[in-house]
């Protein structure tokens, strides 16, 4: 596995969209992403979340975003404490894939935001996304509460705390 300082993160831009959307086009992101609204300038623009574009020696990956969960009134994690942060991600090009990338940069990713001073970090994944699962746990998120229907869809809420 790669070391967390190897992997760079880089606002997504305009620029990036056709990359997304070859990326969310993908089917082992569509099983998981929804991707039949890909991103637009808007999006973009919006001041809660931060999307990023993950590279490894300068090659572009897989997607993140983390995002201020209190920025939406009725958003399942809003009852965390001030600062906390939501993330999501991707690894769009499937030929990295299995082989410990998508732990090591949400680590990474982890670690940049606990050195920020954020107090909790809160993920989402669909119950059946057991891979997902799984490398949450291996980060130290934890299952907060059952499964649940949302306005995003249904997700296992985790928490992790620095």
């Amino acid at each position: 596995m790669t070391a967390p300082n190897h992997y760079s993160f880089r606002k997504a831009t305009l620029d990036d969209l056709p990359l997304l959307r070859a990326w969310q086009a993908n089917p082992h992101v569509r099983e998981w992403w929804d991707s039949d609204e890909p991103y637009d300038a808007t999006d973009l623009a919006d001041p809660r979340v931060a999307r990023w574009i993950v590279s490894i020696a300068e090659r572009p990956f897989a997607f993140m975003q983390d995002y201020i969960v209190h920025g939406w009134e009725d958003h399942h994690f809003a009852k965390l404490p001030r600062e906390s942060r939501g993330i999501d991600q991707y690894i769009g090009n499937p030929e990295m894939i299995g082989v410990g990338h998508g732990s090591a940069f949400i680590g990474a990713r982890m670690m940049a935001l606990f050195d920020a001073g954020v107090p909790v970090i809160a993920t989402d994944p669909h119950p059946a996304n057991q891979r997902a699962i799984a490398a949450y746990k291996k980060l130290g998120f934890e299952p907060s509460g059952s499964a649940r229907e949302t306005r995003w869809g249904l997700i296992l809420p985790m928490l992790a705390r620095q």
